[in-house]
């Protein structure tokens, strides 16, 4: 009888070098509980790149599935998640044979194509969850090439990053979805991402409803694994561009979409809610003008 069974849930576009390392990275976890098996859920959103094709050479035994470059990352997990429950979500070693999950998952782990696990992140992860008990999330955090945390979990209303601490974890309000650790009690409690967010804040909607639903969310000690950079500089914030075209890109899909940034306050920071909607935006303005008049 298997004891751990982990639906690994994975989304990529045209980023097959850094899927690869990623997928080998997860190969070579070590320390794993004994009988523990991983079963690999990758949605590629129209990757022009080859990335399916090699995923598919490389690792057979990853599941991959193929849809439009129009599905936005928060859909593509979605689907990830889908496929792991409607087909088990276990399975053998990523370097066995093709023929998809034979055991119901007993936990998910959500992780970033960018993200490279050091050998032993999984283990921890599991050995942190098992300690808190089946209730809670646990997050792992990731560093850049420098050492600087830029992934991890998160606190209060302004997403404060927490860094994680060397031998203990630590309590956390909501997390990054780079690598999560969601045991089944509780995903049976939460659920998927909400697909309301289609890119960003879907992740750390996961997290403050987690919490609402009695399940708490710990930071693993030490680094999970290694990005390249970080989270990129928002593009409202470019030295010299007007308020329309500031006001146009904070706006956009990759900041902060009004809709969706409005259910998240309305969801979270209630009654701040009307205030915190409006700031980012009055501030990109501010920030614009005073650029302008500056330069």
């Amino acid at each position: 009888m298997h004891s751990v069974h982990l639906a690994v849930l994975m989304t990529s576009h045209d980023r097959r070098a850094r899927t690869l390392s990623a997928l080998r990275a997860l190969e070579e976890q070590r320390g794993l509980p004994t009988g523990t098996t991983l079963g690999v859920h990758l949605v590629d959103t129209g990757s022009t790149d080859g990335t399916p094709e090699a995923v598919r050479l490389r690792h057979p035994a990853v599941e991959v599935m193929s849809v439009g470059a129009d599905v936005p990352r928060n859909q593509a997990l979605r689907i990830a998640s889908r496929n792991s429950r409607s087909g088990g979500g276990g399975g053998g070693q990523l370097g066995g044979e093709p023929g998809g999950p034979s055991h119901a998952w007993t936990h998910q782990l959500w992780l970033d194509d960018g993200v490279e696990l050091f050998r032993g992140a999984l283990a921890t992860l599991l050995r942190t969850s098992a300690a808190a008990g089946s209730g809670t999330v646990v997050v792992g955090a990731v560093r850049n090439a420098y050492g600087d945390t830029v992934y991890s979990g998160r606190r209060g209303r302004s997403l404060v990053l927490v860094e994680p601490g060397e031998h203990r974890p630590e309590c956390c309000d909501t997390y990054d979805g780079r690598v999560v650790l969601v045991p089944r009690a509780a995903y049976d409690a939460v659920g998927d991402p909400d697909k309301v967010f289609r890119h960003r804040m879907g992740d750390y909607d996961h997290g403050r409803r987690a919490r609402r639903a009695g399940v708490s969310a710990l930071l693993a000690p030490g680094h999970a694994g290694e990005c390249v950079g970080g989270p990129d500089a928002p593009g409202s914030r470019e030295p010299g561009i007007g308020v329309r075209e500031a006001l146009r890109r904070v706006t956009s899909e990759r900041e902060l979409p009004p809709r969706q940034w409005w259910v998240y306050c309305l969801r979270h920071t209630w009654p701040w809610a009307p205030y915190l909607m409006v700031s980012p935006y009055a501030r990109t303005a501010a920030r614009a003008t005073l650029g302008r008049l500056r330069g």
